[in-house]
Formats: structure tokens, sequence, C-alpha cells
């Protein structure tokens, strides 16, 4: 989430751009769906920017957006990291992933049963969906996605996974205020991060010269 529909498009062109970029530097199938994650953050904004331009409401983009943010990230963030993960890490992701596959299907149940609609706050989205038992929903969540990164493996997705966890509280805290929605900032963070772990891979990822 951006503070206007103009900066959401920008941002959001501007993250596809670099997770293009992710996706044209690894070499193994295994590491695509972490590296692409720019992509689908940077969609993800794309989307929203639709959603302000038509006023908020509960059409289709907004499912869209709802549908993305948080089924599809609670299944796509922990098994991304288990498949790009080093052998030694993978046994303990398969808790974050399996957590993120039963908050996902949860989810996907509620947004099937109930509609969820957004409403522009003046610099932030608002949206609301009445999601139940939230108290129990919102710590798995972040188990699965902040989790996973947190125990990765590899340094760099280490370090995303605390520049999201401390990212999105301060991101969540400008938002509760509706003062400005700051989420699309830490959406480029994280893909710049993604695009230097692109970088970092072991030189047995990458094609032979000579």
């Amino acid at each position: 989430m951006c503070w206007s529909a103009t900066a959401d498009l920008v941002v959001g062109a501007g993250i596809s751009a670099v997770g293009v970029a992710c996706v044209a530097r690894v070499r193994r199938v295994r590491d695509l769906p972490l590296a692409a994650l720019p992509l689908l953050l940077g969609a993800h904004q794309i989307i929203e920017s639709v959603v302000r331009r038509s006023g908020g409401g509960a059409g289709p983009a907004t499912l869209v957006w709802a549908v993305i943010a948080l089924p599809v990230l609670a299944v796509w963030v922990p098994f991304a990291v288990l498949l790009a993960a080093p052998p030694r890490a993978r046994r303990r992701l398969t808790v974050p992933a399996a957590i993120g596959l039963g908050t996902a299907a949860a989810l996907s149940y509620v947004l099937v049963h109930r509609t969820v609609t957004a409403e522009i706050r003046g610099h932030t989205m608002g949206y609301a969906l009445g999601l139940p038992h939230a108290p129990l929903f919102v710590p798995a969540y972040l188990l699965a996605t902040v989790g996973a990164l947190l125990i990765g493996g590899d340094p760099t997705v280490r370090l995303l996974g605390v520049v999201v966890a401390y990212g999105a509280g301060l991101c969540a805290a400008l938002w509760r205020l509706e003062f400005l929605s700051t989420w699309c900032a830490l959406a480029a963070v994280a893909s710049v991060l993604v695009l230097v772990w692109t970088r970092r891979l072991p030189a047995g990822h990458r094609p032979r010269t000579g």
C-alpha cells in the first residue's frame, strides 16, 4: 500500500523491474519462487492502484489484492524459502511451511464466504474482511512468513526477515494512525534485498564461462 494511486503504480512498476532482474539472475528452478517474490509484490502494488482509482469498494481488484496479501503470500514465502534453502535448513523450514499452508487454507475459506471491501482514508487504504479469530490468524501468518525468513539459513534471507519484521511494525503503526501508508516502501526494500540475495548465490548456480 502506498499513499496514492500514482505512487502505487510507479513503485509497483519499479519493484516489478527488480523482480525481472532477480529472476534473470537465478539458474536453479528451486530458486525461482524466492527470486520472483518482487514480481508478486510489484503486481500487488499495481493492483492497489486500480483499487484506489476505482474508489475502493468490493470490486474484483479488491478481491485480487486480498487474495495475494492473505493466502498467496502465506504459502508463497515459506515454500519459496524452503525450496531455496541449503539442505541443513530445510527440515526446520517445514514447520513454517506447514503453518503457512494451513493458514492459507483457512484464509481462502474466509475469502470465499465473506466480502472484502476497501476504503480510501486520506493517504492510506483500509481493507475490511471481518476476519474471525484474528488473534489466531495474525500470529500464524507471521510465523509462516517472517518466521521462515528468519530461519532460512542464508544470511541475506535472515536480514530480509529482520527488515520485514521491524518494517512491518513501523508501517502498521503509521497505517493505524491513518497518517501515511508506507507498505510499498517496505516492499521496495525487501525486493532490493532479494536482488542482493540473487547476486550472492554460489558460483555453481550460475552458468559456466570460458
